[in-house]
């Protein structure tokens, strides 16, 4: 699923990093080191203040849906301003690889050995709105009693801020989930096909401020959007096999499960 970016305002500028959309949601696009001109911003991020910002895990096994959609579409039939990848999901098209529950609806009761879990609809006012639980750094029973919405992915960037991903040669676009110091949600997509531990090394470098982070989808499944008023921007990717990510003539792939996030 290789998008062009598409906006019908002007893209952000080059030099200026982040750019407001709308208050507490931003949109950062950064270039890579090394990378040619011709590349433009292959890197893409979705700053949210979860204060205005809320998250919402979209399924298209939940009651009442049955069918997946593109990030743009899920958040066109359901009123969000912004989409990014869960997390992997089976051959049946709607499960998640791993544990995935909402208050109201389980599509995947299985806790896999991933160690990082992604934690919103609070329970109780004494825990952040949205956190990343990492396993490997506290009791996640505990911790995962308070939250009505769970999405268990693949450890990017541990609890220390250390990069967990063992070097590789294959090449992927890929879209993730951080949380940076302020505790601001950030949705991030990498056009530009990279290892994955080479990509963690470069956001750990950029402004940031990137504190925990996850895997949430690689290849052509990898999307990201964000449209507010006219102001719209998707973003796709691919492997590094010969074809050009961020073809316009590809169609986005359909997604079962996407983290959205709406006004509060």
């Amino acid at each position: 699923m290789c998008l062009a970016a598409v906006a019908a305002a002007a893209p952000p500028a080059r030099a200026a990093g982040w750019r407001e959309l709308a208050p507490g949601l931003e949109l950062g696009s950064f270039a890579l080191p090394g990378a040619k001109a011709s590349d433009g911003e292959p890197l893409h991020v979705v700053r949210l203040d979860p204060e205005r910002w809320e998250l919402v895990l979209l399924n298209a096994s939940a009651p009442g849906e049955g069918e997946a959609h593109s990030a743009r579409d899920w958040c066109r039939l359901k009123g969000m301003a912004a989409a990014v990848n869960a997390s992997m999901y089976q051959a049946d098209h709607l499960r998640s690889v791993s544990h995935m529950r909402t208050r109201t609806h389980v599509n995947n009761a299985y806790l896999s050995p991933d160690n990082t879990v992604l934690a919103f609809d609070r329970r109780d006012a004494g825990v952040p709105l949205v956190r990343i639980i990492d396993r490997t750094c506290e009791d996640f029973t505990a911790a995962a009693a308070r939250y009505g919405t769970l999405v268990q992915s693949i450890r990017m960037v541990s609890c220390d801020r250390v990069n967990t991903w063992e070097p590789q040669a294959r090449r992927t676009s890929a879209a993730a989930i951080g949380v940076d110091g302020s505790g601001r949600v950030l949705m991030i997509h990498c056009r530009k096909p990279l290892p994955t531990h080479d990509l963690i090394e470069h956001l750990l470098a950029l402004p940031l401020d990137l504190a925990q982070a996850m895997y949430g989808e690689g290849g052509y499944q990898a999307q990201l959007y964000v449209g507010v008023g006219k102001q719209e921007y998707q973003f796709g990717g691919g492997f590094d096999d010969g074809r050009n990510p961020g073809d316009p003539d590809r169609q986005a792939w359909p997604l079962p499960n996407v983290v959205a996030a709406r006004p509060r």
